[in-house]
């Protein structure tokens, strides 16, 4: 199957002045043994010449803070086999799977220079990804009645899709070969949008996926460095690991998990911009919901009638963060989509300008984070070829975006101040101003 992928790429890749330009969507929140991996395994794969890597800005998709700025993970994929980084903007970086997807997908579309999209998935399959992406992608109507049943149920919206693919595809004799984990694993997941996301745009870029290997999506216990088959590879979960550096352990518990190159950021910038936690913003979302309750919170993404009523009857028992989300918790609704309501209530992300957004085609521009001296070649391409325009200052982004581009921008920016002044105050640093603040070059 790997190399039937391999094949296909390098046969279906259009040529961009002599290059292949391969894409990845990721968080690097943090980066570690298994990224680099990734990288390495994604540049043979596909015979990349470059790569380009969206990434999230300051804040993630499972609605939270990243454990550390999007400069410093930039940093760290830059020294690891990234050519240039992207920021996936935020109405996208903090949505639901399905408009992660959409937004990344949409922007390397948008690029017109990238031939394939790489990414890591449990199953290491496209062709069974595909075969769910398809009916994702075009929803008939059979889809339609068991999810709605599913629903009806009491499932979350997560749970009643998975029941209702596996309903659907093996009720139906369609690839009934398709193992159960296919339709819940959290990369699985992602992967099945990515390739749905493509579907709908008719994109001329290539999927493939590289099979996740060593510990699992959620594992919150390192594997101990010493019992894993390769010495100074050491593979652990990115949430593990966030575990690790959220908590008071010796930061050199960390090198065996990191690329060389990464430990050293890590150590230069420990406790002074990260680690960062949902917590942190406990007093500013406490505020935000104290001033928005009389209104209820209807208007912003992903928060229901219901839900809304819901955080107003339990307001005065908030005490935190994290306690607020396992206080909402129940059966229908998911921790990750109740955190990522009250971020959206927090950074004054409405569901008015999402769908402004998604009316202008989701993308209104590439800003770069940063990029490698040996990709001016790429930044050439890249300029001859993208259907929208590419932010490298944000002093002149104001006369290259429409007003629409422009509102989606000062909303990544807000969102990055609101960060740093977290880190700022959290530490006890200077606050810098995002405009500022230059791509990094490495």
């Amino acid at each position: 199957m790997l190399r039937f992928q391999q094949i296909k790429i390098r046969r279906m890749c259009r040529l961009c002045f002599g290059m292949k330009i391969t894409g990845i969507i990721a968080e690097y929140n943090p980066f570690h043994n298994g990224h680099k991996y990734h990288l390495e395994e994604t540049r043979r794969i596909t015979g990349a010449d470059y790569i380009i890597a969206v990434i999230s800005g300051d804040f993630v998709q499972r609605g939270a803070p990243a454990i550390m700025d999007k400069y410093l993970r930039t940093e760290a994929a830059l020294k690891n086999g990234v050519d240039l980084v992207l920021e996936l903007p935020l109405f996208y970086a903090a949505g639901s799977a399905e408009y992660f997807a959409m937004g990344a997908v949409t922007l390397l579309d948008k690029l017109g220079c990238v031939n394939a999209l790489c990414f890591g998935s449990e199953c290491g399959s496209v062709v069974e990804l595909s075969a769910i992406a398809s009916v994702l992608a075009k929803e008939p109507e059979e889809y339609r009645i068991f999810l709605q049943k599913e629903l009806k149920c009491g499932h979350s919206f997560p749970k009643a899709r998975s029941l209702t693919l596996k309903a659907f595809l093996n009720g139906f004799s369609y690839k009934s070969f398709l193992e159960p984990s296919l339709f819940s694993s959290p990369n699985n997941i992602l992967g099945t949008e990515y390739i749905k996301s493509l579907l709908i745009r008719n994109s001329s870029i290539v999927p493939c996926t590289i099979k996740r290997t060593g510990s699992q999506y959620h594992d919150t216990v390192l594997t101990p460095a010493a019992k894993q088959p390769e010495a100074g590879k050491a593979l652990g979960s990115a949430t593990a690991l966030r575990r690790m550096m959220a908590g008071n352990g010796a930061l050199s518990a960390l090198r065996p998990y990191v690329p060389a190159s990464v430990y050293p950021l890590l150590e230069q910038s420990s406790d002074r911009r990260f680690p960062v936690c949902s917590n942190d913003f406990s007093t500013l979302l406490h505020y935000k919901l104290l001033q928005d309750a009389p209104d209820g919170f209807y208007r912003y993404l992903d928060v229901t009638h219901d839900l809304s009523d819901k955080i107003c009857r339990n307001l005065p028992g908030f005490t935190g963060y994290d306690a607020f989300c396992s206080l909402l918790k129940s059966k229908d609704v998911t921790y990750a989509r109740l955190s990522r309501s009250l971020l959206h209530i927090l950074l004054n992300m409405e569901k008015a300008q999402m769908e402004e957004y998604i009316q202008n085609d989701y993308i209104a521009y590439a800003r770069i984070l940063g990029f490698c001296k040996t990709a001016s070649p790429l930044l050439k391409v890249l300029k001859a070829h993208t259907a929208v325009p590419v932010i490298s200052k944000l002093s002149g982004a104001r006369r290259l975006l429409t007003a629409e581009g422009y509102s989606m921008l000062e909303q990544d920016i807000r969102a990055s101040h609101i960060y740093r002044s977290v880190t700022a105050s959290k530490f006890r640093v200077p606050f810098t101003h995002e405009y500022a603040i230059q791509p990094i070059i490495v």
